[in-house]
């Protein structure tokens, strides 16, 4: 009978028996860390970790299973650089805001964590600390708990959404950029979208030059931020009665 998978939080990292380990998981968690910064999730492997590290593919499997051990291992890690340690203020909104604010900031530091599919996700250690710190800003919300979880896997979503939005737009070159602007603005003002017209008009890019536009970063900052309190308004507020209900 085949074994229960097991994640890689639940087995030992070492034996009961045989030599003390050479490495830790921790040291084999950073290395691989560190190829991805570099390079890329494609870049990591049990071999190309070994190799950061100074010694053969077969050592690491002592302490991990495989590739999906190590990719675990680094969300968790990764995970474990957003600060938790912020008191929350009582405000739901705004402690969620503020947390979403140093969850982008980790990604933005490890973009590789967005290339991490949501089906291989797995919530370790730090990632179960995230969710507590998550439920205890919701806790003066009256909201079911299976609702309360929802509303943070919305916001997890809604946070990488956003990141890899940012990453995309200071990748693509700025010619393209401009180009696609302008073709906008020239679509807009031949009056077949008067919409768009308008709301082409009353963004920040249409300031006039006596009101320059903020600083870019801060721009975005400011938009992220505005996006996030309004997606938690509306995953917070009450939820209507059912037409069902006013019948019964």
């Amino acid at each position: 009978m085949a074994e229960e998978p097991v994640v890689v939080w639940e087995r030992p990292e070492r034996g009961a028996r045989g030599p003390a380990p050479e490495r830790s998981r921790g040291q084999i968690t950073r290395a691989a860390v560190r190829l991805a910064d570099a390079a890329g999730l494609a870049s990591v492997s049990v071999r190309q970790v070994a190799k950061e590290l100074g010694t053969g593919p077969a050592s690491l499997y002592r302490y991990v299973a495989g590739r999906d051990d190590l990719v675990d291992l680094m969300v968790d890690a990764a995970t474990g650089e957003i600060d938790l340690t912020v008191a929350l203020t009582g405000e739901p909104v705004t402690d969620l805001v503020a947390l979403a604010t140093r969850t982008r900031e980790v990604h933005l530091r490890h973009p590789w964590l967005l290339e991490v599919t949501p089906e291989a996700m797995r919530v370790g250690p730090r990632g179960l600390d995230y969710l507590e710190f998550a439920l205890g800003a919701l806790a003066p919300v009256r909201m079911t708990g299976p609702a309360k979880l929802e509303a943070v896997a919305v916001l997890n979503a809604l946070v990488a959404m956003v990141s890899r939005a940012t990453l995309q737009s200071v990748r693509s070159p700025t010619a393209r950029q401009s180009a696609q602007a302008a073709y906008l603005a020239t679509a807009a003002g031949k009056g077949a979208h008067p919409l768009l017209a308008q709301a082409l008009t009353d963004s920040p890019e249409a300031r006039p030059a006596a009101h320059p536009a903020a600083d870019p970063a801060q721009d975005a900052q400011d938009l992220f931020e505005r996006v996030v309190r309004r997606v938690l308004a509306g995953l917070l507020a009450p939820a209507p009665e059912s037409p069902r209900s006013h019948r019964d």
